[in-house]
């Protein structure tokens, strides 16, 4: 494979395409890292959905803590860490709520109970006993019946807008390999980093 080392995007698809062939489960894995209002951060694994030379696109309720962080602080970081290739991905940017259409055509590719579960789920509330939340899916199930399940209000994709990604390759005695590129007006400006 040749890539454009110009532009960051190419890049990552060479590199996901590796982690894909050598890391079969979930190489679209990532730890995404949200600030509250307090500057507080937290970080969880969450499931990139696609990309492109906009951004990085990840699905949730939008009322669960990483939903109510990204909207009120519009900042995020993803990191990809793929152990089979000894490579990870770093991206640091703004974000985005992905249009209603998108949305929706995302959530209508999901199987059915996934998309019974986004409703029968207040996300990152507290929940008394897991039989609550297996009813609430039952529920939703038959209000649902017969009929496609609607995107609920308030589930749909956030897009990782990055000005910062960094590439990083494994090396023996700590060597590391790393090629960072920035956003500078519509282009990029890349560079190494001693490791």
């Amino acid at each position: 494979m040749t890539t454009d080392w110009n532009e960051p995007f190419a890049r990552f698809a060479e590199v996901f395409e590796l982690a894909k062939q050598s890391q079969p489960k979930d190489p679209n894995a990532a730890t995404l890292a949200s600030v509250d209002a307090k500057g507080r951060p937290s970080a969880r694994v969450v499931l990139m959905k696609e990309f492109d030379s906009r951004g990085f696109v990840v699905y949730t309720n939008y009322e669960s803590q990483k939903g109510r962080e990204l909207i009120g602080q519009k900042v995020a970081a993803l990191n990809f860490y793929w152990p089979s290739l000894d490579r990870q991905v770093r991206i640091e940017g703004t974000v985005e709520q992905v249009t209603a259409a998108e949305s929706d055509e995302y959530f209508a590719s999901r199987p059915r109970v996934s998309q019974l579960g986004a409703w029968a789920s207040t996300q990152s509330q507290p929940l008394d006993d897991r039989k609550t939340l297996e009813q609430r899916v039952v529920d939703f199930g038959a209000k649902f019946e017969g009929q496609r399940v609607p995107r609920p209000p308030h589930w749909g994709g956030f897009r990782i807008l990055p000005e910062r990604i960094e590439f990083w390759t494994g090396r023996e005695s700590r060597l590391h390999d790393r090629l960072v590129y920035e956003k500078r007006g519509s282009g990029w400006v890349k560079g190494a980093l001693f490791p």
